[in-house]
């Protein structure tokens, strides 16, 4: 997440990166608003969006505001 990111894509979302890929994927739902990454590794990053989604979206809610999200558990 990046601070006051919420222009261009007006969803929350997530920005992810595997490698030298990218890719832009909304909190609600883990759809992919931009870029992209592994097939593989999407599933396992919208299975990640789903059993943090209603952390994600508290850090969001800080985030556009200027404020530090909270440390949510790392996808391994």
């Amino acid at each position: 997440m990046y601070f006051m990111d919420n222009k261009q894509h007006k969803l929350p979302h997530i920005h992810v990166r595997y490698q030298n890929d990218e890719v832009i994927v909304s909190i609600p739902d883990g759809g992919i608003l931009e870029g992209g990454i592994p097939a593989s590794k999407m599933k396992l990053l919208q299975a990640w969006i789903e059993l943090h989604k209603d952390e994600l979206v508290a850090d969001w809610e800080l985030a556009v505001t200027g404020e530090n999200p909270y440390k949510i558990e790392p996808l391994r």
